[in-house]
């Protein structure tokens, strides 16, 4: 039997009041006192075997704890699943204790279990949302590697828990430019970013990443959990429709180009009539005017014939981390003597503070070139004697915004519907093919950005290319000498 000492200890308040289902049980594991919680959780004990109360055997469990802490004299934790006193399976978590004698025997064991089928339902649950949320999620350290993923990052990037997540997404041996994870570690903020990455076969994938701290009362963030959702079929979607755009606008161009092709050949029938007339009777004068027929058509044709080519062949940006302000200050100094030349002044208004961003150098030039040249042409066509042109860089919300505006001739209802139309153009067949602002479309939905305008007749009109930093493409791989990208 139990010591008397013992055993008043034991029956005083602690025992009683202990949060937990308390049981001492003997080598022959008989259960030989219990508290009252045990007795409300699992009902009548006297006389009978643990094995009895807790499964419902009429012979010892397989893998007993109370066994190995008899055996080793260690005490140890255990979850087990159990029967109450109706008859229902519960979880525990129950802690497992030697009681020892003055010579060091092991006498008993005392079993503290406390309930936790609640606790684990709702682990079992967050388990599942974890696992078949449709994206993908990771749980990692400060050193970047991964201690957790769920079933859909493990189908896409396979196996992972110990490794870097720059490895795992990009097969990088450093950590990723502008890594969101990094930041949330940096300042306990949520961070979001459009990503490309490499799937466990090498293919490209395309997410967008959403990083959160996780942390405790306040403190630093000690992990960081990232939700990727899979855009991969939407970035498919988007290549796909502006191929579908840039081949029907290419059908379009062919029949423009025909038709302007015609024109061209017209007058250059007109300037060789005038130029062999000229031969014909010695004429000087006249020889000289049909040569230059001649020249302003061959010109004519040649822009046709240049701007269709460089608009069906597409554009594969080259991105590369660079001063969005540098762009915006070259194409000023090009077109500085430009607009002074007609008489219009150009503005160049860059906001202070811009950081770096992931663009296309030559794409951008390109784009700010066609917006300006647009602004100076239309200021041209103006009866305002004191155009300006004013180009920004600017930032606002987490946009990188190029803004052109000019006062120049605007334009109305009509004509603001057909800005975005193959081969439309207000400066007619001598200056214009009408391609410029496709170009210039293509390139920045390349980027991620839209083109934003507003125009009136009369008052001239504002142009903003506008690229959510967010949404800015990846950096271009390096390429070898045969133009093949390089791997990191």
């Amino acid at each position: 039997m139990i010591g008397t000492d013992l055993k008043n200890w034991l029956h005083g308040e602690l025992f009683d009041r202990v949060p937990s289902n308390v049981a001492i049980i003997n080598r022959k594991y008989h259960i030989i006192d219990a508290n009252k919680n045990f007795a409300e959780e699992f009902g009548q004990w006297n006389g009978k075997y643990c094995y009895e109360v807790f499964k419902g055997r009429q012979s010892p469990c397989l893998s007993c704890k109370a066994d190995l802490t008899f055996a080793d004299g260690k005490g140890r934790v255990s979850e087990e699943r159990r029967l109450n006193r109706n008859g229902q399976h519960s979880y525990y978590v129950v802690h497992f204790e030697p009681v020892t004698n003055k010579a060091g025997d092991i006498l008993y064991v005392i079993e503290m279990s406390s309930d936790i089928t609640e606790t684990r339902l709702l682990q079992r649950e967050h388990d599942i949302i974890f696992d078949r949320v449709p994206c993908y999620v990771a749980v990692i350290d400060n050193d970047m590697n991964v201690l957790r993923n769920n079933e859909l990052f493990r189908k896409t990037f396979g196996e992972s828990i110990g490794r870097k997540c720059h490895d795992i997404y990009q097969h990088r041996n450093e950590p990723c430019e502008e890594c969101p994870a990094m930041q949330t570690f940096a300042d306990g903020q949520t961070h979001v970013a459009s990503k490309t990455g490499l799937d466990k076969d090498g293919q490209t994938v395309y997410y967008h990443v959403t990083t959160a701290p996780l942390s405790r009362e306040g403190r630093e963030p000690s992990h960081v959990i990232e939700m990727a959702l899979d855009i991969t079929e939407v970035k498919q979607l988007e290549k796909e429709v502006l191929e579908a755009e840039r081949l029907a606008a290419v059908g379009e161009t062919v029949a423009g180009l025909a038709h302007g092709i015609k024109n061209v050949l017209q007058g250059l029938e007109g300037g060789v009539y005038v130029l062999k007339t000229a031969m014909e009777n010695t004429d000087k004068e006249l020889m000289g005017q049909g040569w230059e027929m001649l020249e302003e058509n061959v010109d004519r044709i040649s822009t046709y014939v240049k701007d269709f080519l460089n608009f069906a062949k597409g554009h594969t940006p080259n991105v590369e981390r660079v001063d969005p302000v540098l762009i915006g200050k070259e194409v000023f100094e090009l077109y500085r003597d430009v607009a002074e030349r007609v008489g219009i002044k150009l503005i160049f208004e860059p906001q202070e503070g811009i950081e770096p961003a992931n663009l296309d150098h030559e794409g951008i030039h390109v784009c700010l070139s066609n917006l300006i040249s647009n602004a100076i042409d239309a200021c041209e066509m103006s009866d305002n004697p004191n155009c300006e042109v004013c180009l920004k860089v600017l930032e606002r919300n987490g946009s990188l915004i190029y803004e052109v505006k000019d006062d120049g001739c605007g334009m109305d209802y009509e004509v603001k519907k057909k800005v975005f139309t193959t081969f439309f153009s207000t400066k007619g067949t001598a200056k214009g093919t009408g391609l410029g602002l496709l170009v210039t479309r293509r390139i920045t939905q390349q980027h991620g950005g839209k083109v934003i305008f507003e125009s009136t007749e009369g008052e001239g009109s504002v142009f903003q290319l506008k690229f959510p930093r967010n949404r800015l493409p990846e950096l271009s791989k390096p390429k070898s000498d045969n133009g093949e990208s390089l791997e990191e």
